[in-house]
C-alpha cells in the first residue's frame, strides 16, 4: 500500500537545496514540483526527470537536526571562502573565531585561534571534571589565549576586559601545573609551604578567587588557603601550619605572615598577581617587590629554582606597563581585542544636565524605573561625601541601600555586598566609590554613574560591573559641566569602537586648550598675511604715484610673508629705491635731506609720509 502511493506520487521529488552565503547559511529540506523554478536557488543536485525513492521520516528527521545544528554553529563564525555548488554541505570547513596576541617585547602580532571547547586547549581530564560542574561549555578569547601559554609555563600579562573570565584563564592550567609537578617531580604537599600564590589587591577579590580555587579542588585534588587583611590572625596561622598547596592573599597580609615565619618562600614556583594594574598604580608597588626580591635572589644562585609568573588586568596605562617591563624583563604581554574598548553587550547613555537641575532628582529619575523592572543596581560616586549624600536621599525616597567605600570595615562591606546580592530583593541598589569597581564579580544589570569619573580608566572598570561573561547590561552616566570635556571624549571614542586608554579629564582639557590656540593661530596669521598684503599694495602705490607713472602691483609685491624686523625694512626700501627711475632720485635730491629718511617713509605700512620710525611701522 505504502509503495502504491509512493508511485503515485511521482510528481513530487526531494531536493536538497542550500543558499550558501555571508555571514549567514540558510539550508531548506522543501517538497518541490520539478517544474518550479525559484530564482537565486541553486541547488546541488537536480533531477531533470522523477525519482522513485523511499525515504524513511526518521532519517529525514535526523538529517534536518543535524543541519539545524550545523547552522547554528557556523552562525556566528568568520566569513567562509566561496565554495563551488558541486561541494556537499557536510565538506565545508568549519572555522572558529581569530583574535591576537601582542608581544610587546618583540613588538609581533599573533594570530590565535579560538578554540569551540576547553579539551582542546590541553586541559586534564580531572580539570575538565571542575569545568564541566561550572557549566562552562565555550572558553572565552582570553582563556584561550592564557591557557595554552600558562601551560607552556610562559611568564604572560593576560590582558582583557573585566567579566572576560580571567580567573579561570590562569587558575585551570595552574591547578594542572601544580598535579603535574606531583606526578612528574614527586613534589609533596608541605606545611607552611605553598608551591603557588596568587596576590589580590582586596579583601573581596582575594574572596572570589579562593572560592574558584575551592570549586576545581573538588575535581582535581590540590589545597588551598586564604590570608587576607580584615581577617583574623590565628586562623589563618593555622591553615598555613597544615599542608597546602596554594595561599591567595593580599600582599600586605601574606608579607606580615612571612616576617612572623608562618609561611616560607622555599617550594614557591607560581606567582599570580590578578589586577596587576591596581597593584602598581595603587600604592602596592613596595610590597610586591618586597615580596619578589627573594625569589628572584634564588633564581640567580647556580642550580636555583626559578619560577613564572602571570599578570592579570583589566587596563593598562603606559606607566604602569613601563613598571611592569622593568620588573619582569622579558614577560610576553598577551591582549584581546577588547581591551580598553566598550563592552559589546553593554548600552551606554549620557545625560547631560545643565546647571540648573537637580543632579539628586535626575538620579532619582534613572534609578525608579530600572528598580520597578526588578534591576541590581549599582551607583558610584567620587567621594566619600557625595556617597553619603546619595545614600541619604535615598533613604528619604524609600529605597533601600547599602554602602560600599573606604570607611565601612572589611566585615561590615562583605555583610553588605552578600544582602546586595541576595535573591530576596531587600537591597537591590549599592551606592560606592571606586573601591567596588575592580575585582567584585557581581551579577549587576543596570550602572549608574552619578558622579561622572576622572578618567577613562575608571569608567571602564566601573562599566565592567555589568554585561559580564556575555550578559546584557546598562550604563547610565550622568554628566555635569566639569566632566562634559571627557564624557564627550568616551562617548566618541565608544561610537567608533577605539581604544578608551590613557583618557583623563586634565589631558583633554589640555588638548582642547591647545586646539583652540592653534586655531588661533592660524587664524591670526591669515589675518596678519592679508593685511601685509593690504599695506605693501598701498606702498607700492603711493611710491608710482609719485614717479607719475602706471601702477605694476603684480611685479612690485613679490611675497605675502609676514612683516619683519625694522633692518628688514631698510632692506626692502633700499631695493624699492633701487628700482625707481632716475628722475625719482634727481628730484629726491633737489629737495635735499637724508635718502635714507625718504626711503623709510616710502616703505610706511599706511603709505602715508611719517615724522618718526615707529609711526610708520605701525600697521594701519
Amino acid at each position: 500500500m505504502m509503495q502504491k502511493a509512493m508511485m503515485a506520487a511521482t510528481s513530487r521529488t526531494l531536493l536538497f537545496v542550500s543558499l550558501l552565503s555571508s555571514p549567514k547559511h540558510f539550508s531548506y529540506y522543501p517538497f518541490l514540483k520539478p517544474s518550479r523554478v525559484f530564482r537565486g536557488f541553486k541547488p546541488f543536485c537536480s533531477a531533470p526527470s522523477p525519482i522513485l525513492t523511499t525515504i524513511d521520516p526518521d532519517d529525514l528527521k535526523h538529517s534536518m537536526l543535524l543541519e539545524r545544528l550545523r547552522t547554528r554553529h557556523l552562525k556566528h563564525s568568520a566569513k567562509l571562502p566561496s565554495s563551488s555548488p558541486s561541494m556537499p554541505p557536510q565538506n565545508l570547513p568549519v572555522l572558529g573565531q581569530e583574535t591576537e596576541a601582542y608581544d610587546k617585547g618583540k613588538g609581533k602580532k599573533k594570530k590565535k585561534i579560538m578554540a569551540d571547547s576547553f579539551e582542546e586547549l590541553g586541559l586534564s581530564e580531572e580539570v575538565m571534571g571542575a569545568v564541566r560542574e561550572m557549566g562552562i561549555e565555550v572558553p572565552t578569547e582570553i582563556q584561550c589565549i592564557g591557557i595554552p601559554s600558562v601551560l607552556e609555563e610562559k611568564s604572560v600579562v593576560l590582558g582583557s576586559h573585566t567579566g572576560s573570565g580571567k580567573t579561570l584563564a590562569y587558575m585551570l592550567p595552574l591547578v594542572q601545573l601544580l598535579r603535574r609537578d606531583e606526578a612528574m617531580l614527586g613534589m609533596l604537599t608541605k606545611p607552611r609551604r605553598p608551591r603557588a600564590v596568587v596576590l589580590c589587591p582586596t579583601r573581596e577579590l582575594s574572596e572570589q578567587v579562593f572560592r574558584v580555587a575551592k570549586s576545581i579542588s573538588h575535581h582535581a585534588r590540590f589545597r588551598s588557603t586564604m590570608v587576607s587583611g580584615g581577617g583574623r590572625l590565628r586562623p589563618q596561622e593555622d591553615s598555613l601550619n597544615n599542608p597546602i598547596d596554594m595561599v591567595v592573599g593580599t600582599p600586605g597580609r601574606v608579607l606580615q605572615h612571612i616576617d612572623d615565619g608562618n609561611m616560607v618562600y622555599g617550594d614557591i614556583k607560581y606567582l599570580v598577581l590578578d589586577e596587576a594594574d591596581t597593584m602598581f598604580d595603587r600604592g602596592f608597588g613596595p610590597d610586591i617587590r618586597k615580596f619578589l626580591g627573594p625569589l628572584k635572589n634564588r633564581a640567580l644562585k647556580p642550580n636555583g629554582q626559578g619560577f613564572q609568573t602571570i599578570l592579570v588586568t583589566a587596563t593598562m596605562t603606559k606607566a604602569v606597563q613601563k613598571l611592569i617591563d622593568e620588573e619582569f624583563q622579558g614577560i610576553e604581554h598577551l591582549r584581546t581585542s577588547t581591551l580598553h574598548k566598550k563592552i559589546a553587550s553593554a548600552r551606554h547613555d549620557f545625560i547631560k544636565l545643565s546647571g540648573s537641575e537637580n543632579k539628586l532628582e535626575a538620579l532619582l529619575q534613572v534609578l525608579e524605573p530600572s528598580l520597578a523592572k526588578g534591576n541590581r543596581v549599582m551607583v558610584f560616586c567620587n567621594t566619600l561625601n557625595s556617597s553619603r549624600a546619595v545614600d541619604h536621599f535615598l533613604g528619604e525616597n524609600q529605597i533601600s541601600t547599602v554602602n560600599y567605600h573606604g570607611e565601612v570595615p572589611a566585615e561590615q562591606r562583605v555583610e553588605n555586598l552578600n544582602k546586595f546580592k541576595s535573591d530576596d530583593g531587600d537591597c537591590p541598589t549599592l551606592v560606592c566609590t571606586d573601591l567596588a569597581a575592580r575585582g567584585l564579580d557581581l551579577d549587576v544589570n543596570h550602572v549608574i554613574m552619578f558622579d561622572f569619573p576622572l578618567n577613562s580608566i575608571d569608567y571602564l572598570h566601573r562599566t565592567g560591573r555589568t554585561a559580564r561573561m556575555g550578559a546584557k547590561g546598562k550604563v547610565t552616566s550622568l554628566v555635569a559641566k566639569k566632566g562634559l570635556l571627557l564624557a564627550e571624549r568616551i562617548e566618541a571614542a565608544i561610537r567608533k569602537n577605539e581604544s578608551l586608554e590613557s583618557l583623563t579629564v586634565d589631558n583633554v582639557r589640555r588638548d582642547t586648550a591647545r586646539t583652540r590656540i592653534t586655531e588661533q593661530k592660524g587664524k591670526n596669521v591669515k589675518l596678519f598675511k592679508t593685511s601685509n598684503l593690504k599695506n605693501k599694495t598701498k606702498a607700492v602705490s603711493a611710491s608710482v604715484r609719485t614717479s607719475g607713472k602706471e601702477p605694476t602691483i603684480a611685479k612690485s609685491v613679490k611675497s605675502t610673508a609676514p612683516a619683519k624686523p625694522s633692518k628688514k625694512i631698510v632692506k626692502v626700501s633700499k631695493s624699492l629705491e633701487t628700482a625707481k627711475t632716475s628722475a625719482v632720485r634727481k628730484k629726491n635730491r633737489s629737495v635735499g635731506g637724508s635718502s635714507e629718511g625718504k626711503k623709510l617713509k616710502v616703505v610706511g605700512f599706511s603709505g602715508q609720509a611719517s615724522s618718526s620710525k615707529r609711526e610708520s611701522f605701525t600697521p594701519s
